[in-house]
């Protein structure tokens, strides 16, 4: 029997009509198609109605497609931004505390400034003014307390010359170099200053404790008259300041005085200036001006 891929159609009347049939179907999709192209373009109107009902037919699904298509994009725009701001909020953080250091810095420069005004007024009403100068470094022992200036001999500056602040006392010049100084401060525990209360002339003196604090010690030994918030000033007694000078603020009362703070704190003061010896100004201007009635001993002749 022979392979039914090798049996000619005419054998059977059923596979005659079968390609028969597609002979014709294909030459009728040919003439259909040609039909059609002829019409489209003799009459290109002639199908939008056909087109546009296709068209309405697959609207929904385009409009669905078309949200999917925006919610996605949405999303990835939303992703983006997201990334973006964390990088914009790094530099704008970045930009925020430079903004700050650069304020910080003028109001630093302000504050210096002022300081600087403050002492050229001081220099004006008060004492003759050597140096102005800045505290450049301290010392770290506990028990004594010192400062270095950056002005020394070649400004003028001596050993025993008084050192403040516009707030009030510093402390007094210790040993000098060319460009540089030593203070001690009126915190350091060697430092024995002459005060009085401001408003009544009471005596006392003001000694470091070494401790950023000051004891006051009443001359007069009996009923303490001290009070909390007593301001004392610089009394001009033993020389070196001038009197007048803040000095001191009274915290606690002891039974022999009591413990002040500091009005011229040295960490917070940016400038500072160096005064000549009061003792020296009053001895010079006495000499320049006998009547004054001042003449130190072995000058009188």
């Amino acid at each position: 029997m022979a392979p039914i891929s090798s049996r000619r159609s005419g054998h059977s009347r059923r596979a005659q009509y079968s390609l028969f049939t597609g002979y014709a179907l294909a030459a009728f999709g040919v003439l259909l198609g040609a039909a059609l192209l002829a019409v489209s373009l003799l009459n290109p109107s002639a199908f939008s109605g056909p087109r546009m009902a296709a068209s309405d037919a697959v609207a929904p699904a385009g409009a669905g497609a078309a949200r999917t298509r925006a919610a996605s994009s949405g999303v990835l725009d939303e992703i983006t931004a997201y990334w973006r701001a964390g990088s914009q909020n790094a530099a704008l953080r970045r930009e925020a505390e430079l903004a700050r250091i650069r304020l910080g810095e003028a109001k630093a420069l302000e504050q210096e400034n002022r300081e600087l005004r403050a002492l050229l007024g001081l220099g004006e009403a008060g004492g003759r003014t050597v140096a102005v100068a800045r505290l450049v470094g301290s010392s770290s022992t506990s028990g004594r307390r010192f400062a270095y200036l950056d002005a020394g001999a070649r400004s003028g500056v001596a050993a025993g010359m008084p050192v403040r602040s516009a707030q009030g006392v510093i402390g007094r010049v210790l040993e000098v170099g060319n460009r540089s100084a030593r203070v001690m401060l009126l915190s350091d525990s060697e430092s024995v200053l002459p005060v009085k209360r401001a408003g009544d002339e009471l005596v006392a003196f003001a000694e470091g404790r070494g401790d950023g604090k000051l004891r006051i010690r009443l001359l007069n030994l009996g009923i303490n008259p001290l009070k909390e918030g007593d301001l004392f000033v610089t009394s001009g007694a033993g020389g070196y300041f001038r009197p007048g000078i803040a000095a001191a603020i009274l915290e606690e009362v002891t039974p022999d005085g009591g413990v002040a703070r500091i009005v011229a704190d040295p960490a917070a003061a940016t400038a500072v200036m160096v005064e000549a010896i009061w003792i020296a100004e009053a001895v010079e201007a006495s000499r320049s001006s006998p009547d004054k009635g001042f003449a130190p001993e072995g000058d009188s002749e």
